[in-house]
């Protein structure tokens, strides 16, 4: 076995009704003044408002800071530290999706350090502290509480990845009644993107590890048997404890065995487009797998009994063929867009689409496949008509 090393979260906290414990984490972590970062939708709803009032009820008043956006600009960034410098907090609190995670790391690391937002982007280069941080999801998908990652929009349609172990939260905070009032189709994309977090981590060509792999199995595992009663059931909450352990199991593997050419892909379709993370890696999901099976056949027939809940017979290519027809009709279920024609793309745009997603070497080379331009342009073209 080569020698691997796995970071994650330090303290994990799992449990109906846990977000309303927070002053309880806070004040282990010595926060008196937290800054709360959120999106102006789960307020508009209502689901921030109970977690506010118990902070106050247990004397630990909030600031917060409401205006994140999907796909956060750095402008986003620097307004939630300049308030939280303003105000003197000296904690910082994430309720809400990726996004709102990810503000929430970078903020806590402008508020706690010295560097300017410019020079944490790539791997390791945040060389401070951070303040104390508490990450609460409240989407199923990005497992962003648990990854070292936060990704920043620096351009009108580019991305930058800000990667550090000091990112990694002091707790994680896992409640599934914050994602009961879900709607089906932001629970089917966060459920995919999810999926794709473990098997991308599974079939990693650099850092793959034994842990991860339990991890992106057992994740498997519960976000493919769940993810159909959580998009047409939304209260159960069964199905959305299940969903939300998969989902930070599988970000706990990928932070470990990072994620490649579905992502790479999927990039591109969500700065142009504006099309939904785990939309993105939905439509280029089945195609990435099929380039990708001549050499990763092996590892996907692993998977393909978790996903499609009974035993296969027959060689690892017909099972790596019954995992990719599995997740197609899984998609269908959810009621995702099975092609980038069906998500409003433009097929006079798939040469670009190709063009930029070659930027993405930090992923692609995580791939088991080397993929080139070309290679990326014919994944583009299967996934505009849904052909094999």
């Amino acid at each position: 076995m080569q020698g691997f090393e796995f970071n994650t979260v330090g303290r994990l906290v799992n449990g109906a009704g846990s977000a309303l414990e927070l002053a309880t984490e806070c004040r282990s972590l010595g926060i008196q003044r937290p800054l709360l970062v959120t999106d102006p939708g789960l307020v508009s709803i209502g689901l921030v408002q109970p977690v506010l009032a118990a902070l106050e009820d247990q004397d630990l008043p909030a600031v917060l800071f409401d205006q994140v956006r999907e796909d956060p600009p750095e402008a986003v960034i620097l307004a939630a530290a300049e308030l939280g410098r303003a105000r003197e907090v000296d904690g910082v609190l994430a309720v809400g999706g990726g996004s709102s995670m990810d503000v929430a790391k970078v903020v806590a690391v402008l508020l706690g350090g010295e560097q300017p937002l410019a020079e944490l982007y790539g791997v390791g280069m945040v060389t401070g502290g951070r303040l104390p941080l508490v990450l609460v999801p409240t989407t199923a998908g990005t497992g962003s509480e648990v990854t070292p990652v936060a990704v920043v929009t620096t351009g009108e349609t580019t991305k930058a990845g800000i990667s550090s172990a000091v990112l990694l939260p002091d707790v994680a905070v896992l409640d599934a009644d914050l994602t009961l009032g879900l709607p089906p189709a932001v629970t089917a994309m966060t459920g995919v993107d999810a999926m794709v977090h473990a098997i991308e981590a599974y079939t990693s060509r650099h850092r793959k590890n034994p842990i991860s792999d339990h991890l992106a199995r057992q994740a498997l595992l519960l976000l493919s048997r769940n993810i159909r009663t959580a998009v047409h059931n939304g209260q159960d909450r069964e199905a959305r404890e299940n969903m939300l352990l998969g989902a930070c199991l599988a970000g706990q593997a990928f932070a470990n065995a990072p994620v490649a050419a579905v992502h790479a892909l999927a990039y591109p379709l969500g700065g142009h487009y504006h099309i939904p993370h785990g939309l993105s890696n939905s439509l280029v999901l089945p195609q990435v797998l099929e380039f990708n099976a001549p050499e990763a056949f092996e590892l996907y027939s692993e998977l393909a009994e978790l996903v499609i809940g009974e035993p296969l017979a027959g060689s690892a290519e017909a099972r790596t063929d019954s995992l990719i027809a599995a997740l197609r009709q899984l998609i269908d279920d959810v009621s995702l867009p099975a092609t980038l024609a069906l998500a409003g793309v433009d097929e006079g745009d798939l040469e670009m689409l190709a063009e930029d997603a070659m930027l993405q070497q930090r992923l692609l080379v995580n791939n088991p496949r080397d993929v080139d331009y070309d290679d990326a342009l014919s994944i583009y073209r299967a996934a505009y008509w849904g052909a094999a």
